[in-house]
């Protein structure tokens, strides 16, 4: 039904657009972090445990969760504009954030391979540190498929373990994994206004 509709195919280009926006804003987000950020500070949490070697859950988290993604939108498509256009949102004003953030990385810290998915994807060890999207990414997903349990408390949970890898392997400051877990509910918050259109349509899809 979704598919046959006109404005759906239109919803969902643009969302590819602001998506592909988003990853280039993040792109030179991180070039810009990289040539500011001088200077590591201390951290209540990183000052005081070693580093951990978890690069498997640091890079290959992602991957597990664009996979769920997929798979989700799959069998319901009536998201996927609602779904793409926030999480594009979310990287845009990540972005920002890391543009207004001139911290250096915090040493020591894990070394990842150059071959991962995450440096596939523009992350890995680059000057972006606030706020963690590995650990905001889940939490707007389980904002988004609220409604299935299953799919909520599994977010969360990935929020918390990948937040957790990330501060573990000194990737990220204490603070940046934290403030994911309240700027993040704003960003879904802003969404909706957005894109009232297309919340709407997966909402009633969905009842």
């Amino acid at each position: 039904m979704h598919w046959k509709d006109p404005a759906f195919y239109i919803s969902t280009l643009w969302a590819g657009l602001l998506l592909v926006v988003g990853i280039v804003a993040n792109t030179f987000a991180n070039n810009y972090a990289v040539l500011t950020g001088k200077n590591p500070v201390t951290d209540i949490i990183l000052s005081n445990v070693r580093v951990f070697d978890v690069d498997w859950v640091v890079n290959y988290g992602p991957l597990l969760i664009l996979i769920l993604i997929i798979l989700i939108l799959f069998f319901r498509p009536q998201a996927i504009p609602f779904t793409v256009k926030s999480v594009a949102l979310f990287i845009i004003i990540r972005a920002g954030f890391i543009s207004l953030t001139h911290l250096g990385q915090f040493e020591p810290q894990l070394i990842l391979p150059t071959t991962g998915f995450l440096n596939f994807l523009g992350g890995g060890n680059t000057g972006g540190l606030f706020f963690s999207g590995h650990t905001g990414v889940p939490i707007l997903l389980a904002l988004i498929f609220w409604d299935n349990k299953i799919l909520r408390y599994g977010f969360i949970a990935l929020a918390f373990v990948l937040g957790a890898a990330m501060l573990l392997a000194h990737l990220h400051y204490t603070i940046d994994v934290v403030g994911a877990f309240f700027i993040t509910p704003s960003i879904f918050q802003l969404a909706q206004k957005f894109f009232k259109g297309d919340y709407r349509q997966m909402t009633q899809s969905l009842n």
